[in-house]
């Protein structure tokens, strides 16, 4: 088993010079600065101790010394060590060499850099835009300090993404951005010979959000988990559990026990209920709309017990900085355990059902089928990668809340296909209400509010992972002046998940297609875009929010 120790003078040992500083501020997370021309070989290095890459982190240091600073982020999970890679290159000539090449899941990381900071990667593959929309104007970076968060720059006419080449031979068919399978816009250019699937290209990010940007320049540190748990539908105590716990630790804060309990509780009450709701979606995609109505009423009863908890079905407003705002009292408690055991009850006849279902075997038996190699190199999360032999699950390698005191099992599977996911969910379902019970039942009295005081040291770094139901969700903070981040980073399971949907969908049938993208439970930002189109002449012009607006009002008050 790998130490701090160990990581740093394998790193000094064998780059010496290049390596120019260590911090070990928290025991299981180890921050090294490097020379930006050892990149590429540290970031190596690190892949052949065992580490994982999780996500890129870059931020705009200019005002500071005229750099723009990159960080490159990895778990070593049987060691339960974070090791953060860092360096900078002078604004003038932002360039680094791209970890892309040997890392593939890197590859969205620095295209996103390259957008919304001028970054240039050296050998990257695909060097294409991925987060800026296709009329956003040329030199202009919005995560830099100088660009304000709600600049609307003027829209370009007749631009659009330059999709990648379908191979010789291939049709390329065009699905969404609105799209019956899909719930969310993105789009998928699908190369196919015949039914049979060659390639694909994607072009998400329809309308990016900017919260980052946002809660670096708008809100205080207490304010931004209301923002963070509205990243995702589902995840709301997830993200704000992940940011909470990036700034607890950045502060030096240690919260009570009682609250990393309840923490722990809203965590699996939220994996119960999207499990089922992915369950219920998974078996519509395939036409069995028996199990989407039979999951879906079984997951009816824990979104009304989320709500009496909360207020909200989906367990917004619960979890800040310092804990929770909301106690669970031994008469709530007693509620969720009868709950619980109702959902297990049901959970395992539709569990019977649905494997001794001939149908669902041939629509999700190999099907979406990528090696347990495959999954390793794209660096896939959560449920994708367990149903493809990855035991990787940051509550047992990077224990947080109160998982450290939890009996669990981790089911892995190595099917490496669709139908590895619904076991491997479905066999979650029954571990999360197992969680609950112990939780409930050694939950320690105390308080559930840990006083924060928002003056925050500035320039720290840290980082805080959270085992969310679609897979690991990474939290990168660095803190900052008046009371706010220098930078936050967020990265959802979705990100890395999507990044390897290519790889699933190879040589698979176009009729497969819904459940093998359905299968990662993909998460796409919402839009406000869309193109007019002038059916006579043809020509074809985007219409912006305010647009929509403008007409939206003329006809309301057309009509009166």
């Amino acid at each position: 088993m790998l130490t701090i120790d160990d990581v740093k003078k394998q790193l000094k040992d064998k780059y010496q010079a290049a390596v120019k500083n260590f911090e070990a501020p928290y025991s299981t997370r180890l921050f090294v600065d490097i020379d930006k021309s050892k990149v590429r070989e540290i970031s190596n290095e690190i892949i052949k101790m065992g580490g994982r890459y999780l996500v890129s982190v870059g931020y705009d240091n200019i005002a500071r010394d005229k750099t723009l600073g990159l960080i490159h982020n990895f778990s070593l999970d049987r060691d339960d060590l974070f090791v953060c890679i860092r360096t900078s290159a002078p604004v003038d000539n932002p360039e680094f060499d791209s970890i892309t090449p040997d890392i593939p899941n890197a590859g969205w990381s620095e295209r996103e850099y390259m957008d919304l900071l001028g970054m240039k990667f050296k050998g990257h593959p695909k060097p294409k835009r991925l987060i800026l929309a296709d009329d956003w104007p040329e030199g202009v970076y919005p995560l830099r300090k100088e660009v304000p968060y709600n600049l609307m720059p003027p829209a370009a006419e007749n631009v659009a993404y330059q999709l990648d080449e379908a191979p010789e031979g291939c049709t390329t068919i065009p699905v969404g951005p609105f799209h019956p399978t899909l719930h969310e816009p993105a789009h998928f250019a699908v190369f196919v010979d015949g039914e049979t699937i060659k390639g694909c290209d994607y072009r998400g990010f329809m309308v990016h959000r900017g919260l980052e940007k946002l809660c670096q320049t708008q809100v205080t540190y207490n304010e931004i988990p209301f923002i963070a748990e509205r990243i995702c539908g589902i995840c709301g105590s997830v993200h704000a559990t992940s940011y909470s716990q990036a700034l607890e630790l950045a502060a030096g804060l240690k919260i009570s026990r009682r609250a990393e309990y309840i923490r722990t509780i809203m965590l699996e009450i939220e994996r119960i209920h999207s499990h089922l709701l992915w369950l219920g979606i998974a078996g519509h995609l395939i036409g069995f709309d028996t199990v989407f109505m039979q999951a879906w009423r079984v997951r009816e009863a824990i979104m009304w017990y989320g709500e009496k908890l909360t207020g909200n079905r989906k367990t917004y407003g619960m979890i800040v900085a310092g804990g929770v705002r909301r106690d669970i009292t031994p008469e709530l408690g007693d509620e969720l355990l009868g709950i619980l055991k109702t959902i297990e009850k049901e959970l395992i006849t539709i569990h019977k059902a649905i494997v001794g279902d001939g149908s669902i075997h041939r629509r999700t038996k190999g099907v979406g089928c990528i090696t347990k190699q495959e999954t390793e190199l794209w660096s896939l999360v959560g449920p994708v990668a367990r149903a493809r032999g990855v035991d990787i699950d940051v509550r047992r390698d990077h224990p947080y809340a109160a998982y450290d005191e939890m009996q669990f099992d981790v089911p892995v599977v190595d099917s490496c296909d669709v139908w590895g996911t619904v076991v491997v969910r479905i066999l979650e379902t029954f571990e999360a209400i197992k969680i609950i019970r112990q939780a409930l039942d050694k939950m320690p009295a105390g308080p559930i509010m840990t006083e924060f005081a928002e003056d925050v040291k500035p320039l720290q770094h840290a980082i805080a992972a959270v085992e969310a139901p679609r897979g690991e969700v990474v939290h990168y903070l660095i803190t900052g002046e008046e009371n706010r981040p220098e930078r936050w980073r967020v990265r959802a399971p979705t990100y890395p998940n999507l990044q390897g949907v290519p790889a699933m969908l190879l040589n698979d049938q176009f009729a497969d297609l819904p459940i093998i993208i359905g299968s990662i439970d993909p998460c796409f930002s919402c839009t406000d875009r869309v193109v007019k189109v002038d059916i006579r002449t043809g020509e074809k012009s985007r219409l912006t929010k305010m647009d929509l607006e403008k007409i939206s009002r003329a006809k309301k008050f057309a009509g009166r």
